[in-house]
């Protein structure tokens, strides 16, 4: 914190620059979908400083970077699927003259035909992988049981991450065929064994170093291998430094998003509210390759029916291939598309039935032992806890009471309320990447290096990792030193993701401490005269003996280790105990424990304008026992942030030939400080402790995204109170635009009208 406050903190560009290095530019398609003919390289060959233009054909190893599918080259070749596809790589003595030489590669490309709804890629067998379906109960003979039945559907928009540092790599080629990459990435070990794919080499010759990276949300975590793949291409092929950094224009054309999602729903319960039945197709708008979408698409299935019970559901799931980019990994991985079209269908079946939403939901939260679609039980009451300590803390009654009074006494200003519970799987839902190692190393001075796998993000890992250690050691934090994350250190390490990368790498750092602990008390015990090594603990850097200072000092403690031969470093690795799944019978438990809580989200909206203001956000979350609260606290209220945009005012458009509208900060607006609601408060859930967390704690990165859902329930309850006469489809984000348009059909209409008379008479005349 101090470092990223005094702007000290050092990231990719901040490594000195080598005498010779040179920089990179991508050629990217102009075209979303066609036959590559030619390029023709000869005119940006000739400008002056550009040093080489690599194609697919440069490729020595293999022109493939799928990290779950085989289906994305590095390079095009034959064929492009979207627009700014990479073609080429210019290097050049200037980032300058790189893109003014990839400008000047001329293209020759037959268009060929373009998708961009994901339906219509299903419709013409455009899918990646297989559709998959989780189901639990009878939903078809449910159906009967059922006294009300409602059906709809959610066309759920797609989001930029706007990593504040864009994608970008060096790579510095080192002796005997070696080749070092300084990466900002999620995923150190996917850019080391894409890089050796690519090149040809044997893993073990790449080295791939984050000290840190400038934000990622998801969108480094495997989108940032082609970026460390093609610096390290130029750099192996010329024999020089390569860097490459794309402009936020570039990233963000080039880059996939959050997947957009098509989901209809059909929805049953009893007249007093209690679901019996619910089915959902969700139609995810994958990109044109696979990247990571398969298992977006299964975090998805798992979340669709978020913190409810549903004894009757079937939920199938299929990754649509269109023609834009490959879309990608963004906090809450999917879950956040499955819970609004489940809250979607609440919303629709409390009108119908003409009780509250909240009694719905109420109604339907689930207990202690009640089953999920995928098999796994939902092991506690801290759902049941968090709504009750919310309605009690934040006097739900009492609000909802104040806003019905504002509506009938305001007639064009209007206010609404609405509550999200949630509730998210912690652990990679792949289970063979819940794994981690840590390294540390006691010098003989008393002070502690600690290498794990984890990347440092802004999501504060390092205070937590070094506050773990710190307090597992009972030694000052100030002797401690977290070091890079490097492949040379720590091997085959899963990406910083899935919100558990301080459960993982926190747990490790624990054993790796642990082992050297041991080792030490022994020395301790003999000095001691101790009977038992189990009665030595070290607390404030004093040895103590059952609780009592002997005298003995952490110093002379490692002095006396070292000189009697006592190891001071350890490795050592952790893996999540009790997860699996069965994909073939879709049934398991894959996550290690569910992170619950609810929100109060209230708004005010100029039902003139279409204008409205987030005017409180009062959560009660659980966090179980936290590392440290201001850590935690930034990431719920960033979290928060990040899903009151997505849901509201991040509006991500492509046009009908798979170009990007939104293309930059200009055109995409994301949340700022005069957005967000001036009064956001935060409650922690009292004895929820988790039994596998460093010392109590639970994981915080991606659950507060999903609270921001509620602003769209909010922002419709209000739309409701202005013209109850409407029924509202159910898009998002709902901007000021989509909101005025939504309340005011018939002027749509009638300017539709207009308009095609117009047109008409353009026709006639020309």
């Amino acid at each position: 914190a101090v470092l990223h406050t005094r702007g000290e903190a050092e990231y990719v560009d901040d490594i000195p620059q080598p005498a010779d290095m040179l920089y990179a530019a991508i050629l990217g398609s102009p075209v979303a979908h066609g036959k590559v003919n030619q390029l023709k390289l000869s005119t940006a060959k000739k400008i002056p400083g550009v040093v080489s233009i690599l194609t697919a054909k440069d490729i020595p190893g293999e022109n493939q970077i799928g990290p779950i599918i085989q289906d994305e080259p590095l390079l095009a070749e034959n064929e492009v699927h979207f627009a700014s596809q990479p073609l080429a790589l210019v290097l050049a003595t200037s980032p300058q003259t790189a893109r003014k030489g990839a400008k000047a590669i001329q293209t020759n490309i037959t268009e060929l035909p373009v998708i961009v709804d994901p339906k219509i890629a299903f419709q013409k067998g455009e899918i990646i992988g297989t559709p998959r379906t989780l189901a639990i109960g009878d939903v078809d003979t449910a159906w009967e049981q059922c006294d009300v039945i409602v059906e709809g559907s959610c066309n759920i928009g797609g989001q930029e991450h706007v990593y504040l540092e864009t994608q970008r790599s060096r790579a510095v080629p080192l002796e005997n065929g070696n080749v070092r990459i300084h990466a900002s990435t999620q995923s150190p070990y996917a850019s080391q064994r894409a890089a050796a794919k690519i090149l040809g080499i044997d893993y073990h010759k790449v080295e791939v170093d984050v000290k840190r990276i400038g934000g990622g949300f998801g969108g480094k975590e495997d989108q940032a291998t082609p970026i460390s793949c093609l610096a390290a291409l130029g750099a192996w092929l010329t024999g020089k430094p390569v860097e490459l950094v794309l402009n936020r224009a570039e990233d963000m054309k080039m880059t996939g998003k959050r997947h957009p999602y098509i989901s209809d729903f059909k929805i049953g319960a009893t007249n007093d509210g209690k679901i019996l039945a619910f089915e959902v197709a969700h139609y995810q708008n994958s990109g044109a390759a696979a990247d990571l979408s398969t298992a977006v698409l299964e975090r998805t299935l798992y979340h669709s029916t978020n913190s409810y019970f549903i004894p009757n559901a079937k939920i199938t799931g299929t990754c649509c291939r269109t023609n834009l980019p490959p879309n990608t990994a963004f906090r809450g991985f999917g879950g956040p598309q499955g819970m609004l079209v489940i809250e979607s269908a609440l919303e629709k079946l409390a009108g119908t039935l003409r009780l509250s939403k909240e009694d719905l939901q109420q109604k339907n939260l689930l207990n202690k032992d009640d089953p999920l679609p995928f098999g796994q039980r939902f092991q506690n009451d801290h759902l049941q806890r968090s709504w009750k300590k919310m309605v009690k803390e934040y006097d739900l009654k009492k609000t909802k009471q104040i806003i019905d009074r504002f509506n009938k006494n305001n007639l064009t200003t209007k206010k609404g309320v609405a509550v999200m519970p949630v509730c998210f799987g912690i652990s990679f839902t792949t289970t063979f990447m819940n794994q981690a190692s840590a390294l540390v190393h006691v010098y003989t001075d008393g002070s502690v290096s600690v290498t794990t796998g984890g990347i440092e993000m802004g999501q504060g890992l390092n205070t937590n990792i070094l506050k773990i250690a710190a307090k597992t050691l009972g030694i000052g934090p100030e002797r401690i030193k977290i070091e890079n994350t490097n492949t040379t250190r720590i091997a085959n390490m899963s990406p910083s993701a899935a919100s558990s990368t301080t459960l993982l790498n926190g747990n490790a750092t624990v054993l790796a401490i642990e082992q050297i602990l041991s080792r030490l008390k022994n020395v301790a015990s003999e000095e001691l005269g101790a009977s038992n090594k189990d009665d030595i603990s070290i607390v404030e850097e004093k040895i103590l003996s059952k609780g009592e200072d002997m005298g003995l000092t952490w110093n002379e403690l490692i002095q006396k280790a070292y000189l009697s031969r006592v190891g001071l470093s350890a490795h050592a690795f952790f893996a999540t105990p009790d997860i699996w799944f069965d994909k073939e019978q879709e049934k398991g438990e894959p996550f290690a424990y569910h992170v619950v809580g609810t929100a109060i989200i209230e708004v005010t909206l100029d039902c003139i304008r279409g204008v409205y203001d987030i005017d409180s956000v009062k959560i009660v979350h659980d966090l179980g026992r936290p590392l440290n609260e201001r850590v935690d606290l930034g990431q719920i209220e960033g979290g928060l942030a990040q899903g009151l945009g997505w849901i509201t005012m991040e509006d991500l458009q492509y046009d009908e030939n798979g170009q990007l509208l939104s293309n930059a900060l200009a055109s995409y607006k994301v949340p700022d400080v005069y957005f967000m609601p001036d009064d956001i408060q935060v409650s922690f859930l009292e004895s929820a402790d988790s039994e596998l967390g460093p010392y109590g704690s639970k994981a915080v990165g991606e659950p507060p995204l999903m609270y921001g859902i509620g602003a769209y329930f909010a922002l419709l309850n209000a739309m409701k109170a202005f013209r109850p006469d409407l029924e509202f489809d159910l898009n998002s984000p709902l901007t000021p635009e989509r909101i005025l348009m939504s309340m005011y059909p018939e002027t749509v209409e009638s300017i539709k009208k207009v308009t095609s008379s117009k047109n008409s008479l353009k026709k006639e005349t020309v």
